[in-house]
Order: C-alpha cells, then structure tokens, then sequence
C-alpha cells in the first residue's frame, strides 16, 4: 500500500493514507480522498466535530456512489447547531459541517472499513461560524502570525487514569508510579494500543508513560498514565487531544475498562493536568532560544501567559473539580510566577539541550561517527520549550490553545513585558515567594477574571463577545466560591461532585 514514487521522507510515517498517496495530510485533497476510499474499498464515510462541550461528536454514511462521496467530501452536511452550541438558536439553528481533508484517517475501530475526517462550522450565510471552538482558534492563530510575524506551535501532555479492579500480583505503590513499567505498572497496554491507534491517524506523538498516579480507593485502583505529542500547529494541537481523549476511551471499554481525564478524582492523591509546552516559530527556527540561552521573544510570551494567568483558567479549568487540584504542595501551580526546572511555579521553562545533545550521544556510543550532515537535520529545530502547567483535562482545548495564542500576542506586544517577566522570575518553591498573586480558587472566580480581561480576548476580533458572555456566564453558574471549605470533611457530597465531573470533555 505505496505510492509509485514515494518519498523516501514518508516511509516511516505511519499514517496509511500518507503512504498510500505518497504526500503528506497537509497536502490531502478531494481528489486523494476519493482516490483513498476507492483503493482501500472504504465503505462509511463518518464527519466528526467539536461541539460546545468539548466532545468528538459523529455523522455516519454509507457511501452509495462516487457522486454521493464527492458530494459529502464537496457540500459536507447540515446539522441542528441548537443541539451542539448554547448559543446557537433553536429558531435559526441550521449549521453547515464541512470536512478539511488534512484531517482523514481511516477509523481503527469501525466493523467495516470506514473514513473519518473532522470537520469545520459554517453559518447560513457560508461564513465560518464565529464562536465555533475550530474557528476561534484559526483566528487567534492568524491574529498571531499577521501581527509578530512568528507562527505559535504547541503540544499537550494528556494525563488520565484507568479503572480498575485490585490487582494483587505486584501491586501497585501509591503515589509511586512515574515511569514504571510493568508489572509494577497497570494498563500499560491501554497506552500502547491507544499511541498506535493515534500514530495512524496522524497524530504526531512524542512518546507516552505511567505517571505519578497511583491510587487504591474504595475496593478499586486508578492508575495514571500520560501521552505527550510533539509541537505542531495550533489547530493540529488541539486536534490531537480530542482525538486522543476518544482513542484512549475506546481502547479502554473495548478491554472492559474505564479511563477519567478528571482534574481531580481523590483528594489528597495526585490530579490529571493538560500541561501545554508552546514554541514560537519564525523564519524556521525556535524564536524561544537566543544566543545565550531564553530569548527576548520567549521571556515576552511568558510575561503574557502570566499577565493572563487568572483568565486564562476560564478556558483550561472549567469545572469546580480543576480548583480541588490547583491547590499548594501537590504540582499543580497556585502562584502566578515562573522558573527554569521549577515545577511550583505556572510557567516553566524545561531543560533544553543547549548544544551539549552531541556530546552526549557521542559519549554514550563512542564507537559512533559524528555525521554532520545527519546532525544537521535533526537539529535543526531547537526543541527548547515553554510550558504553562494549569490547565487540566476539563479544558474546551481547541478555546484554550486560542486563548494561549491571544496571551502570547499580548505579551510580544506589551511594551513591559520584559519587566513583567524579569519581576515574576523565582527559583525557589513558589510558596515560599509572598506577595505573588495566586490563580482563581474557583470557577466563579476564574469567569470573573475573564470578564475583566475581556478587551485582550476581543481584540482583533477573535473570541466574539457572546463567547466571552456564555463561557464567564457557565463558570458563575457554578456558584462554587469557598467550595473547598464547604466541602471539608463532606465525603458524600465530595464523591458526588466527583462523579459528576468525572468524564469531562
């Protein structure tokens, strides 16, 4: 299943289609779409979408005939927007969905041979639909681009736990799980089959592990595990965690199993975070690294994740569960500074390579050439990143990426911002630092800041004001300021929230 002339630079990818076609998915069109259905004998054809609520929703068809497919790749379908937006009308709900080919996978757990491709909203009038999760994102990535000059890529760190009964052969240690494998590690599997799955559709992975999470509770054991992928595009970014977050649920019922991205699920017991690492791209290489270490660009883009800190946890944490995690001494940032290494602090700057990545290699294996040409290309992008660790796995991502972007904007344009960062720099536990101004304690909080750094979301016209409304108008609802306090030593109540927000997103 390959190309008469492939690229030699695509024969390890594997995604089947871009073997198939010889191309890689960014350059996927109609045409290879049906050329794809037509070689493999795909016989479904499923549209997917992001919905309000964060989740991977679908439309089946059964493709009739090549005039049927081209129709459905061409005019896409309408849907009751009503039913998949709040603030969408059920007196004038009709949406279009139209697939974007870079997209198309063929779906691993179909009975029949089937092609998925996700979607975009469009309005009556064909305009892309302007609150559309999709669409916001575009436009924050573009906002971006058109005014600094320098293209934002990001990748997310998905933790979960799997459900289970006790095992009692090398039983698990709480607490104890980072990087371990079995047996001392459960459910590795679920991991693996899952990463495999993604790889094949596209999804640019990096690599995936048994996290800290250990926990035996009430007659059953959660185990955590993470998936990280590599820097991409915003729009693909944010693509690959609801894609992940599917794949993962999935592979897990198939095997009997449940999976939770659940911010919080035992208190006391390590939480699920969404930590994101961002790049800054400009002229093909990492604007992060300057000549003698974290640039200008990188220091200016901290001061605005930052300066929208408060804010910025109206789009990442958005249940009353994501503010039990947010909480001193358990990893989960509460202070609004950052730090190199430091995992206390919001935004941290991990250990980069800095030029030494070849004297390593060389030591571990000094019976191996040095191949400057082969060096060249790897390192061609540095892969020094900046990660902000506070979002978790109730994140609408696609908002969250968006709202990263408009944060980044602001900073590279903030004439203090240079200031902003040098002030917010600490490299002791960030608890021990007085005077920094914490992260919301609650949702209702988190909605309130964002009504009041509305300006910098709206400008440029990128999160429409009824977005703004809707999404600070769901976090007040909540009502859930002093929740902790009200919820202490109230285990009924607790499990009860608990089970309410346990299959976020």
């Amino acid at each position: 299943m390959t190309a008469d002339h492939e690229d030699p630079r695509l024969a390890l990818n594997p995604h089947p289609l871009v073997r198939l076609l010889g191309k890689p998915a960014s350059e996927f069109t109609r045409d290879d779409i049906v050329t794809a259905v037509e070689k493999l004998g795909i016989r479904m054809l499923n549209l997917r979408y992001v919905a309000g609520d964060g989740r991977l929703k679908k439309l089946n068809f059964v493709i009739n005939s090549r005039e049927h497919l081209l129709s459905v790749l061409t005019f896409g379908e309408r849907v009751d927007g009503s039913s998949l937006f709040s603030f969408v009308s059920a007196r004038s709900s009709d949406l279009y969905v139209i697939p974007r080919y870079r997209t198309a996978f063929v779906d691993p757990f179909a009975s029949e041979p089937t092609l998925d491709l996700l979607c975009s909203f469009y309005d009556g009038a064909g305009a892309p639909l302007d609150s559309a999760p999709e669409n916001v994102l575009r436009k924050a990535a573009r906002s971006l681009e058109e005014r600094t000059g320098a293209r934002l890529e990001a990748m997310g760190e998905l933790e979960y736990y799997v459900f289970a009964d006790v095992d009692t052969i090398y039983p698990i240690v709480e607490q104890r799980g980072y990087h371990e494998s079995h047996p001392f590690s459960k459910w590795g599997a679920i991991r693996h089959e899952a990463m495999m799955r993604l790889a094949e559709m596209g999804a640019q992975i990096k690599y995936g592990h048994a996290e800290v999470g250990n926990i035996i509770h009430e007659g059953r054991e959660m185990v955590q595990g993470e998936i990280e992928f590599l820097p991409v595009g915003l729009e693909e970014a944010a693509d690959q965690v609801v894609l992940a977050k599917w794949v993962l649920r999935e592979v897990a019922y198939r095997h009997g199993l449940e999976v939770s991205f659940a911010p919080k699920i035992v208190v006391g017991h390590a939480g699920s975070g969404l930590h994101v690492h961002t790049r800054l791209v400009r002229d093909g290489r990492n604007a992060f690294v300057g000549r003698d270490g974290l640039s200008e660009d990188a220091r200016k883009v901290i001061a605005g994740y930052l300066t929208c800190a408060a804010s910025l946890t109206a789009f990442g944490n958005t249940v009353p569960t994501s503010y039990l995690r947010l909480v001193p001494h358990q990893e989960a940032p509460t202070s609004i500074c950052w730090g190199d290494r430091n995992r206390s602090v919001l935004v941290r700057v991990p250990l980069g390579w800095g030029g030494v990545g070849e004297r390593m290699r060389l030591d571990a294996n000094p019976e191996e050439p040095a191949d400057p040409a082969t060096d060249e290309d790897v390192t061609r992008m540095d892969p020094q990143t900046v990660e902000i660790r506070s979002g978790d796995g109730s994140a609408q991502v696609h908002l969250y990426l968006a709202a990263l972007a408009v944060a980044a904007r602001h900073g590279l344009e903030d004439p203090g911002a240079l200031t902003t960062a040098e002030r917010l720099y600490v490299q002791i536990d960030a608890g021990d630092v007085a005077d920094l101004e914490q992260l919301p304690a609650s949702c209702a909080e988190s909605g309130r800041a964002l009504l009041a750094a509305r300006a910098i979301y709206e400008e440029d016209d990128v999160f429409p004001p009824g977005l703004i409304d809707s999404v600070a108008a769901g976090l007040q609802g909540y009502a859930d300021d002093g929740l902790s306090e009200r919820l202490e030593g109230n285990l009924g109540e607790l499990r009860a929230l608990v089970e309410r927000h346990l299959h976020v997103g």
